[in-house]
């Protein structure tokens, strides 16, 4: 009874925050020449996705893949299935992927304090070429770079369903083909198709002409600058980044520390300047 519970607990957990390939073992100089080839494969079959380190995990046949800040379990045998969640051994009712998931979460905000110092000037980013979603108020500001074709960003369009009171600008970036990310940015409400064909899999609103000027160059010139190697790819208020899928839950905690800091530095501004004043 009691394994049974312990599994129950651990079955669902989902996976919010994530590890680098740091979090492999600290004696694995890298890849051996199978993961090596298997990471090769994930790669071609998902030229979209960053995948930061492959290792054999403890069961046999599955691998432990790391994609920026997100885990999954995948098959030798057939890469097209990613699995979530943790690994649990019911011999010795031991959770293998929550301490790596809890060094994740301790590196997190020292990771956080380091990319301060590379931060984006969010308010430069040229939102015309974005599709622009309102919810809300609006009030809160979050840039996404997402591309159509990519598996994890359409996991992560629900995710942002759920926030409220926040403006979404999405930059798509086609590295995985032009010819849909041309027909959403080409269709008469390209709002409306991008949540469409992402929340629905619907792509009747898609453009049946695409054949639109498109910021889509200028999107990818965009990422190469900022460094955006892979999608998704949020940007929040305070210049921070998130690579990668996150859930909602994560995506809010990063949104409300944004507004804090950037309420930080107003005030700090605000003070500056009342000083100088006579």
């Amino acid at each position: 009874m009691m394994k049974t519970e312990a599994l129950m607990r651990l079955s669902g957990a989902a996976i919010t925050t994530a590890a680098l390939s740091f979090l492999s073992s600290p004696v694995q100089a890298g890849p051996n020449a199978q993961e090596a080839r298997f990471l090769a494969t994930l790669q071609k079959a998902n030229p979209g996705t960053r995948f930061t380190s492959v290792q054999q995990s403890a069961v046999p046949g599955l691998y432990e893949v790391w994609m920026g800040p997100n885990v999954a379990y995948v098959s030798a045998r057939n890469p097209r299935y990613f699995i979530f969640g943790r690994v649990m051994d019911t011999v010795t009712m031991t959770d293998l992927t929550g301490p790596k998931l809890a060094l994740a979460e301790r590196m997190r905000a020292d990771t956080e304090v380091a990319a301060s110092a590379q931060s984006v000037a969010v308010d430069r980013l040229p939102i015309a070429d974005a599709i622009k979603t309102v919810r809300g108020t609006g009030s809160r500001s979050l840039y996404v770079f997402s591309d159509p074709a990519c598996g994890f960003c359409k996991r992560l369009e629900p995710e942002l369903e759920k926030l409220q009171d926040v403006t979404v600008y999405t930059f798509l970036v086609p590295f995985q083909g032009r010819a849909l990310p041309q027909a959403v940015w080409c269709s008469a409400d390209r709002t409306k198709a991008w949540h469409d064909l992402m929340l629905r899999g619907d792509a009747t609103a898609l453009s049946a002409q695409a054949d639109c000027t498109t910021p889509l160059d200028r999107n990818l010139q965009l990422a190469r600058q900022l460094r955006v190697n892979g999608t998704p790819t949020l940007l929040y208020a305070d210049g921070l980044r998130t690579d990668g899928y996150v859930d909602a839950q994560e995506v809010e905690r990063r949104l409300a520390a944004a507004a804090g800091r950037s309420g930080a530095q107003a005030s700090a501004g605000t003070a500056q300047v009342q000083e100088k004043s006579p």
